[in-house]
């Protein structure tokens, strides 16, 4: 008798557990076919490269859909920035994968390619006509001040924030990371490796003033 209940109950659970996951599945479907259709709008209208996209990520993820919030949206637009490659691909990578997981790190690097690689096969057909078209030529040069305005705000957003924060460090070494690149023309390398050593350094000490309290 103890055993059939027991029975009952197993199956009862294997159900329940076959049942949550299967709800899991439906709402992972809309949250995917939604990233994917936000990543293509967002490269498809995006131009000026990575520092642009993910300003329009930030507006998309976590002033519109709340699935990231500010200082994370911050921290992977570091990391983007400091891995090799596209800055625009690292930045799908990171969001898909803090979305979705693996699913949606495949699905945000898809909706981030296929509008470039689409335009490029185009382009290429046609490239002597795009080269000596003059309106081409006035187009691009009115994008290209459309796209620093869009830089600008990245940068006014960005830093502003934080300015806000009122950490001494952090607005220290914002400051000395655009005199160094700007006025001295340091390698972006360069820069980005201090600030990792800065940053490590400051958590280790904070972590050790802890520890002795």
């Amino acid at each position: 008798m103890s055993d059939r209940l027991f029975g009952q109950d197993k199956s009862e659970v294997s159900g329940s557990v076959h049942e949550k996951g299967f709800f899991m599945e439906k709402q992972k479907k809309p949250v995917l076919l939604q990233l994917f259709l936000s990543t293509l709008y967002i490269s498809a209208f995006t131009f000026g490269g990575g520092f642009v996209i993910i300003t329009f990520m930030k507006r998309k993820f976590v002033d519109e859909l709340h699935w990231i919030d500010e200082p994370e949206m911050l921290d992977l637009a570091a990391l983007a920035q400091s891995s090799p490659g596209a800055i625009a691909v690292n930045a799908a990578i990171l969001v898909g994968w803090r979305v979705a997981g693996f699913p949606g790190m495949l699905i945000s690097v898809m909706g981030t390619i296929l509008p470039p690689m689409v335009v490029l096969i185009v382009i290429s057909f046609f490239y002597a006509a795009f080269c000596t078209n003059p309106y081409v030529s006035l187009v691009l040069r009115g994008m290209q001040s459309g796209v620093a305005a869009v830089i600008f705000d990245v940068v006014a957003d960005l830093g502003g924030k934080v300015v806000r924060s009122r950490e001494v460090l952090s607005v220290v070494m914002m400051a000395a990371a655009f005199i160094a690149s700007y006025f001295l023309s340091v390698n972006v390398i360069y820069i980005i490796l201090a600030a990792i050593v800065i940053g490590v350094g400051k958590v280790l000490v904070t972590s050790r003033k802890e520890d002795a309290k």
